[in-house]
């Protein structure tokens, strides 16, 4: 699917086609290439066609290494999938998620019965993702959380964790931001997976 898409042409199914134009793609040289270790690649250059397309080539010490390069690269791209669905950008370091946690608890506060309850949880909820950021960064999590929610109360709406300073800072001033769609997508997969969990009447013990 790769090479069809490079070459701008369609892929052959059957050995017996007739090679018509459509099925033939240009290119000014393709090789096999040794890469070392015993490894060919075959490589394909001077393509006369439009598309703008390229290969990643990961190469490491060992599996781990290259397949930790590979999620990296994996997490990279979805990042930029995101930024050419949506180009809004947000603050990161938890700020938005620390903001909209107090506001569904001021709101949680102006209802009553079950509603309440289960929007007061919602926010608590989203303390988890500055909890395990600190966790991460080697700060202490409950002394940061508290401290970026304090900050919040006060309108510091920008106010997010500041891995490089370990501490609280208006966390746009280090130009630290994040697509809009990544923090929507996340909070919209979660809510969905608790929502199926709640509809399920038995749990079913499995190996």
């Amino acid at each position: 699917e790769a090479v069809v898409s490079t070459l701008s042409t369609e892929a052959v199914v059957s050995t017996q086609s007739t090679g018509m134009p459509e099925h033939l793609g240009q290119a000014d040289l393709v090789e096999e290439v040794h890469i070392g270790g015993g490894n060919k690649v075959v490589t394909i250059t001077g393509c006369q066609s439009a598309a703008r397309t390229c290969s990643i080539l990961v190469q490491g010490s060992n599996k781990l290494i290259t397949e930790e390069a590979d999620r990296s690269i994996h997490d990279a791209l979805c990042v930029i999938r995101c930024l050419v669905k949506n180009k809004n950008m947000i603050a990161g370091g938890g700020a938005p998620e620390t903001e909209l946690s107090i506001k569904l608890s001021q709101y949680a506060a102006t209802l009553s019965g079950v509603e309440s309850h289960c929007i007061k949880a919602f926010a608590e909820s989203l303390e988890i993702v500055p909890f395990t950021l600190a966790e991460n960064a080697g700060l202490s999590p409950i002394n940061i959380v508290t401290e970026l929610r304090n900050r919040h109360t006060l309108g510091e709406v920008f106010a997010g964790i500041n891995v490089k300073k370990s501490c609280i800072t208006n966390i746009t001033e280090e130009n630290v931001l994040q697509p809009l769609l990544v923090s929507i997508s996340a909070i919209t997969l979660a809510s969905e997976t608790v929502r199926a969990i709640l509809k399920i009447d038995d749990i079913v013990n499995t190996r």
